[in-house]
């Protein structure tokens, strides 16, 4: 079976590196300028082992709007999306543009990931 990609997608600071780190144990940020403004520029690029044995190739993508076309450029080359989510703050603009972008490119496979649910109350985790 072919590896699979894996990209993510979602508004700035909803938590695709941290997810993608805490998944991966690798920081897909390495640009010190990504490091030094907390936000990710370039695509960054982490192997996912499966416990089945198979491995995912995940690609990290930025979410901030001024970014838009380095996300399009990584989310040309994906099979299967991980939507990213942040409990306190719902689907956002770069949420839905990101969507739109994988639908225009024929990407319907993925899932979605709530991130930062600690930071909510259980009413409010439902709604999301």
């Amino acid at each position: 079976m072919p590896n699979l990609v894996l990209g993510t997608a979602g508004h700035i600071d909803h938590g695709k590196t941290w997810l993608v780190r805490a998944l991966t144990g690798k920081d897909t940020d390495r640009l010190p300028e990504e490091q030094a403004r907390g936000i990710s520029i370039e695509l960054g690029y982490a192997p996912l082992d499966l416990p089945d044995g198979r491995r995912l190739s995940v690609v990290d993508v930025p979410g901030h709007e001024r970014f838009v076309r380095t996300m399009v450029a990584g989310a040309t080359g994906i099979d299967l999306f991980l939507l990213v989510v942040d409990a306190a703050e719902g689907a956002r603009s770069q949420t839905h543009e990101h969507l739109a972008i994988l639908r225009l490119l024929g990407i319907e496979d993925g899932g979605v990931a709530v991130t930062k649910s600690d930071a909510v109350d259980a009413e409010t985790l439902e709604l999301v």
